[in-house]
């Protein structure tokens, strides 16, 4: 749109004048920086400086209308008119201000300011002002500035943990950090650049969220003196990285504790010391009071199979055994001054034990952990229970007679004799070894079968156990002869025990396979006292001695051996 200036007389005739004491106009065009132009009515080119020439090839040829309208308007009311126009070029769009300036009837004076730079500079200030005020507006960083007090003085419009932009302007920074006293000063009033500090914040919700704080500090001129004004930044949110970090580091730490403990487990070569080892690696890595692991007896009831610790006032943990499912769920309860954490631990989805843990102050965070850590180790001793259940079965098998349960004659000999002569020796008490025999079994086979004589020595079994106390050892040597081995017993007492169990052997006879030969026993009995220091060897043959003695004698009695003659 063109303007209009109107012209004092004054000054038209001080142009006019200007341009008539000059032959040549040039001096006067040439001193305009930018194009100027004497044109006529009709526009056409008087005159032109060097930066004019373009311009007048462009009238020349008709591409600047506009020119004529402003001479037009310049022309019939008398004033400077002005307009802006813009040309197309190689490079992009040319725009000018023009400006039109009557001189003299039938002459105008045309001015050309290129106006392109300042305009694209405009507009790239302003798209850029857009651009950060659009990041702004859609980052999730929280954007900040502050005052010389601490207050927030503008913040992103989305606000930050859990605040709207209202409710954190004017208000201080402090009140939203967690120790704000760590810092000194507060970064939000810091006076020199920061980059990627960590600070945790308070949410609205109560919780905690960690940032990483940027800021630069701001200043302001006055009198020739710069002064601090506040300080701007911006804060990342880091919240979830930390979470994860933390995550994995926890990860970390329970698996190098698990392989801690599983390698104690390993380490151990004798089965039985397993379980012990795992309980002391467990209460140790685990930094709890105890630990308690169990096997499940006969599949009936949870037996304990070790414990470290501090065990007293415990038993509650024994209590909440019998609803532990085999889905590997910990289950977690205080009673007394403890927290209890316990499991069951199995083997192919059967619950073969548990192991249980207690402590006596625990954050929701280290319950977890010792949850999932106790679930890992459950599944190590599931396989560690296996393994001892399987290696007892093994040693049961090489140590029992497969019919009986007894033991047979190596466990018998090598094994349970020689323990037991050893504890006498420091206990100083006597014992008692009966060498038991059964007569006329043979017939037994013959007339009615191995099932009958089956029948007879697991009758025969019974019956010596019956005679014998727990603390005893019953076995079988072999075919139809057996050992009774009684601890702690007096010559006196031996002597009516062989006789009562010589009287209640009589009721084997009813599986005899000739009543003329009727099934029974023959017993050598031979006392033990450590006095003597009889050697084991010597012991035997005395009791062997005197059940081949009742043999001879007829059979279905007892001999007591003659007492050890002195070296």
């Amino acid at each position: 749109m063109a303007e209009k200036v109107d012209l004092e007389p004054a000054e038209e005739a001080k142009s006019a004048a200007l341009l008539k004491s000059k032959d040549d106009a040039e001096i006067l065009l040439a001193g305009y920086p930018g194009a100027a132009l004497l044109i006529t009515r009709d526009c056409s080119v008087e005159r032109a400086n060097a930066k004019g020439e373009g311009l007048e090839a462009l009238i020349v040829h008709g591409a600047i209308p506009e020119i004529r309208d402003l001479v037009n308007k310049s022309e019939g009311v008398h004033t400077v008119t002005a307009t802006t126009v813009t040309l197309p070029s190689a490079k992009g769009e040319i725009i000018l201000d023009l400006t039109v300036v009557p001189v003299e009837s039938g002459r105008f004076l045309v001015l050309a300011r290129d106006q392109t730079m300042e305009k694209n500079l405009r507009s790239a200030l302003v798209e850029s002002r857009q651009r950060y005020k659009d990041l702004v507006e859609i980052s999730s960083d929280f954007c900040w500035e502050t005052s010389v007090d601490g207050e927030f003085q503008f913040v992103s419009p989305k606000g930050a943990i859990g605040y709207t932009a209202d409710e954190l302007v004017n208000a201080k920074a402090e009140t939203f950090i967690v120790n704000p006293e760590n810092f000194t000063p507060l970064p939000f009033a810091s006076r020199r650049p920061l980059d990627e500090v960590e600070i945790w914040f308070s949410h609205k919700n109560g919780s905690q969220a960690c940032m990483m704080l940027s800021c630069v500090p701001l200043y302001s001129e006055a009198g020739g003196t710069e002064s601090w004004c506040g300080t701007r930044g911006v804060c990342r949110d880091v919240t979830i990285e930390r979470e994860n970090e933390t995550a994995l580091t926890r990860a970390r730490n329970r698996e190098q504790i698990l392989s801690y403990i599983v390698s104690m487990i390993r380490d151990e070569l004798e089965p039985e010391n397993m379980l012990s080892a795992a309980a002391t690696a467990s209460t140790r890595a685990l930094e709890v009071a105890g630990c308690r692991i169990y096997r499940l007896a006969g599949l009936e009831s949870f037996g304990t199979a070790a414990e470290y610790g501090n065990t007293a006032d415990t038993g509650d943990l024994n209590d909440n055994l019998d609803d532990l499912g085999s889905n590997g769920e910990v289950k977690q309860f205080r009673t007394g001054n403890w927290t209890y954490f316990v499991v069951a631990t199995h083997y192919r989805n059967v619950i073969n034990g548990a192991i249980g843990i207690w402590i006596s102050e625990v954050s929701d965070t280290r319950a977890d952990d010792l949850k999932i850590l106790l679930g890992d180790i459950a599944n190590q001793l599931g396989i560690a229970n296996e393994q001892i259940a399987n290696h007892e079965r093994i040693v049961a098998l090489s140590r029992t007679d497969g019919m009986t349960g007894l033991l047979n004659r190596r466990a018998f000999f090598e094994e349970e004799l020689p323990r037991r002569l050893s504890r006498l020796a420091r206990s100083r008490e006597t014992a008692a070894l009966f060498y038991v025999d059964m007569d006329n079994f043979k017939k037994v086979n013959d007339v009615h079968g191995h099932q009958a004589g089956d029948d007879a020595i697991l009758f025969l079994r019974d019956l010596l156990m019956d005679f014998s106390r727990p603390g005893d050892v019953i076995a079988r040597l072999g075919g139809d002869e057996f050992a009774m081995w009684l601890d702690g017993i007096s010559p006196e007492v031996t002597q009516n025990r062989a006789g009562a169990l010589i009287t209640a052997s009589q009721a084997m006879a009813q599986y005899s396979g000739d009543p003329a030969y009727p099934l029974g026993i023959s017993v050598g009995v031979a006392v033990y006292d450590p006095k003597d220091e009889e050697s084991f060897d010597g012991m035997l043959a005395r009791a062997d001695e005197a059940m081949y003695a009742v043999k001879k004698a007829g059979k279905g009695g007892f001999m007591m051996a003659p007492a050890p003659k002195a070296d």
